[in-house]
């Protein structure tokens, strides 16, 4: 299937690996031009020159103007961004019982603020040329709140609500937003998550490994390529019915609909 998205200007946040760097493959795999970002400006100039098409740039978003910083530089390169996708690490693992202040500032600084602020800056063009995808990285805690995750639990659950506000204002003009959901997929996020739960469990990590498998229906954990895919697709002209939505990758671990 042609998505439709070849020549399209797609920036991807926090894209030198794991969920971001699938997610910026596969748009480039549909012609998109496609802007490799993370803080360590070699590392992702080092990515991009493997992909075709693609850009790397240097930026810390979660300082005062790194999301400016980013748009700034897409722009003097390209007359428009098409695609937005807000992708980030999450904070810190730690219960809602011993939630401070501090962390909640945190959790928005990381998960909210940044995405807002880039909104902002791409969404005027995509309003006015009448198209425009913003696809955001949430979390299946946003369905089903993840045990020891409470800050990443509040802040992806922020961004859920900006996001369907948004869809709701927007959808007239062209401009979908949606968001795709994770579950246990193999990144070095889930492998650090493991390996804390490894230790607060006395147990080995293979053990809690599969322990998480087991609770997947499918009985594995999803790839990069299986979750950029779908993104891909949220980003195509195919997809342009598809707005305010939550589309689960998680191989069917959330037991709800």
């Amino acid at each position: 299937m042609d998505l439709g998205i070849t020549g399209k200007v797609a920036v991807v946040s926090a894209s030198t690996s794991g969920i971001g760097l699938g997610i910026a493959k596969a748009l480039a795999a549909e012609g998109a031009t496609v802007v490799i970002s993370g803080r360590r400006e070699s590392l992702a100039k080092e990515i991009a020159a493997t992909i075709p098409g693609a850009i790397g740039i240097g930026v810390d978003l979660t300082s005062p103007t790194g999301p400016n910083d980013l748009i700034d530089a897409v722009e003097a390169m390209h007359d428009s961004i098409d695609i937005l996708v807000l992708n980030s690490g999450g904070p810190k693992p730690g219960t809602a019982a011993a939630l401070t202040d501090d962390d909640l500032t945190v959790a928005v600084n990381l998960l909210v603020r940044p995405q807002r602020q880039l909104i902002e800056r791409v969404l005027p063009g995509m309003r006015e040329r009448k198209w425009g995808r913003i696809i955001a990285v949430g979390s299946s805690g946003i369905v089903a709140p993840l045990s020891n995750l409470a800050a990443s639990n509040i802040g992806r659950a922020a961004l859920s609500g900006l996001l369907k506000t948004l869809a709701n204002e927007v959808g007239a003009d062209g401009v979908t937003c949606n968001m795709v959901l994770p579950g246990r997929i193999d990144t070095d996020r889930i492998q650090q998550l493991d390996s804390l739960a490894a230790e607060r469990q006395g147990k080995a990590v293979e053990a809690v490994r599969d322990g998480s498998k087991a609770a997947i229906p499918v009985g594995r954990y999803g790839t990069i390529e299986e979750f950029g895919a779908t993104a891909a697709f949220l980003a195509s002209q195919q997809a342009a019915y598809i707005t305010g939505s939550q589309i689960r990758v998680d191989g069917g671990l959330i037991p709800v609909y």
